[in-house]
């Protein structure tokens, strides 16, 4: 079976469209990239996620202001980082992989090493993505410069921002932005409306077939594990199985919603009037020092799968819908407690219905296809896993 899509208006996932298949024959270049848990400070899990979501709907409105350039990566209890390249000879900083932001930063812990390839446009950046307190942020200075993704993966004339002042950044340098390039709008001074991303000037410097990526991750078993890679240009068919109302069981909690796929939130959130029908369903209490419900033993045992219904397929986030056992301790809970990684996103079902963040995401293969405004899920072997 191929990966069944959906259209994408922006990053927002209209689940009204019906899902179809596609399959790309065409060569891609995988890029590694590693699992970094982050969890310092006295705000919840859930709090960080709200925080960054409502960030994003923020910049999407226009309400976010151009003053202070800010991205949420205190917000993120787990992000995805990679090795990237600046400069010729490159220097390598350590970024963190965000579908949730569209700019490319370097500088935050690391100086930015200027070589000939390095061009000093003089404008200032400033990217709104977040304007929050608990917020990391960034403000520089563009720069046109050569990026190295990995072997076969150069960009040249990349537009980058090099730090001038940043905040939040402990253990990474910046940010590698592979969301969609609206989000760019008004980020640069006396630029274009849009700035092109990385995975822009891959396709139409003709180093990749298309301007898709192909995202696989694996369920955490640790703080920290080099469990996942992106596919730039194409599919990587090994990592999937087999070519959104939402229900519980054989409930349905959720009807003809939109939302967000994220790699920059960490639970999936659903609207109040769904999250009201999933606790019920659950029998779920909530627990006040993690923000997550919580359920028994034998309410465990009893779960039914969470089904995101996208076109005419089905994608069932298994029974195992809970947070890592081995990361209990990590978020201020009891290692003892079972935790769900459903979250209540605050708003009304005709409005934001969902966001899919790493909690779906690590269980399916996502693509992300700019050139035809969509996104796309397969099964892999870690939909069902019970490693958690």
């Amino acid at each position: 079976m191929a990966l069944a899509f959906a259209l994408l208006p922006t990053i927002l996932l209209s689940l009204r469209v019906a899902a179809g298949p596609l399959v790309i024959d065409h060569s891609f270049v995988n890029l590694a990239i590693s699992r970094r848990f982050n969890f310092t400070g006295t705000a919840s899990l859930v709090e960080r996620d709200l925080a960054r979501i409502q960030a994003i709907q923020s910049h999407k409105s226009g309400i976010a202001s151009r003053a202070v350039a800010s991205e949420p990566i205190n917000n993120q209890v787990v992000s995805y980082v990679a090795s990237v390249g600046v400069g010729s000879p490159a220097t390598t900083y350590r970024r963190i992989v965000d579908t949730g932001s569209s700019n490319t930063w370097v500088g935050a812990n690391q100086t930015y090493v200027i070589t000939s390839t390095s061009v000093n446009t003089t404008q200032p950046v400033a990217v709104s993505n977040g304007m929050l307190q608990r917020s990391g942020k960034f403000s520089g200075t563009e720069f046109m410069d050569t990026v190295t993704l990995a072997d076969g993966l150069i960009i040249l004339n990349q537009s980058i921002g090099v730090a001038a002042n940043s905040t939040g950044f402990a253990g990474v340098d910046s940010i590698l932005g592979l969301g969609p390039v609206d989000l760019t709008a008004g980020t640069v001074n006396n630029s274009p409306s849009t700035i092109p991303t990385v995975t822009d000037n891959l396709f139409s410097q003709g180093t990749i077939p298309y301007d898709i990526i192909g995202i696989s991750f694996d369920p955490a078993i640790s703080k920290d594990d080099d469990n996942g890679s992106i596919a730039f240009g194409g599919i990587d068919s090994i990592k999937f199985i087999g070519d959104i109302r939402i229900s519980y069981g054989k409930t349905t909690i959720l009807t003809n919603t939109s939302g967000l796929v994220d790699t920059g939130t960490t639970l999936i959130y659903i609207a109040s009037t769904a999250f009201s029908k999933y606790r019920k369903a659950t029998g779920a209490t909530l627990d006040n020092t993690t923000g997550l419900l919580t359920v028994t033993a034998s309410q465990y045992n009893a779960l039914q799968d969470l089904n995101f219904l996208i076109g005419d397929v089905t994608y069932a986030t298994p029974n195992a819908q809970i947070w890592p056992r081995s990361l209990n301790t990590a978020i201020g809970g009891s290692a003892s407690s079972v935790y769900l990684i459903v979250g209540d996103l605050g708003t009304v079902s005709d409005q934001l219905g969902f966001i899919n963040g790493y909690a779906f995401l690590e269980r399916f293969y996502s693509v992300f296809d700019t050139t035809n405004n969509r996104v796309g899920f397969a099964t892999t072997p870690s939909t069902i896993a019970t490693t958690n």
